[in-house]
């Protein structure tokens, strides 16, 4: 018997018109989005972080494994052993690890080893991509394509806070195995990205920096 069981697709069809009003509106918000490194202590009001992660957890992903898990992180203590182990890896990037060049590219944005935000924010989400898993009876499975479907379920996870409000950061320290022990996640496990949420502080800055014009990342054929 075919594992194969297909139903009826459930697809809203919209006049051009409208196709093009919702296609602008949503270039128009996401386009607004900045990332924010000065975040409120404000908290989140509940269910909004939920429904994000559920909007991430939507997204398609290699043979429908959906290879993910997203750790949410709002205890204190755990944050700041986050951000300590955090701010160790990335003073030894910054003090040597980095190349010349890349430190001269991280120069507009104002960055540093300093990792303030990890403990300001609200609540952090930590975004893991399962590289393999397992069978009811426990045999191990392999997960295709399981880094471009975290990538994918990420950019759902970050237009989804955006539209609810809320502020993100990505931060990728470097190495990030810290955050699988200190989480304690299992070895099939391997986390992809930091992203600190919640409100911006008051006063917030961000860098003076622009997006590439359509015309330098669409080619038409």
């Amino acid at each position: 018997m075919s594992r194969y069981q297909p139903r009826p697709l459930q697809f809203a069809r919209f006049s051009p018109q409208e196709m093009q009003a919702r296609a602008r509106a949503l270039r128009e918000h996401l386009q607004r989005r900045r990332t924010v490194r000065h975040f409120s202590s404000e908290p989140i009001p509940d269910g909004v972080l939920e429904d994000a992660i559920a909007c991430a957890a939507s997204a398609p992903s290699g043979a429908n494994q959906q290879p993910w898990t997203f750790v949410v992180v709002r205890d204190p203590d755990t944050k700041a052993k986050l951000r300590h182990a955090a701010e160790e890896e990335e003073r030894q990037s910054y003090g040597g690890r980095m190349s010349k060049e890349w430190l001269h590219e991280l120069e507009p944005l104002g960055t540093t080893w300093e990792k303030p935000h990890i403990t300001e924010a609200p609540a952090l989400i930590i975004p893991f991509e399962q590289v393999w898993g397992r069978t009811e009876d426990g045999q191990r499975v392999k997960h295709y394509y399981a880094a471009e479907s975290i990538g994918i379920a990420v950019g759902f996870l970050l237009a989804a806070l955006h539209h609810a409000g809320l502020a993100s950061l990505t931060h990728t320290p470097s190495p990030m195995k810290f955050l699988r022990e200190l989480l304690g996640r299992p070895e099939n496990e391997r986390p992809f990205v930091l992203i600190p949420v919640g409100l911006p502080a008051p006063g917030a800055m961000v860098p003076d920096i622009s997006r590439k014009p359509l015309d330098e990342v669409m080619i038409l054929r």
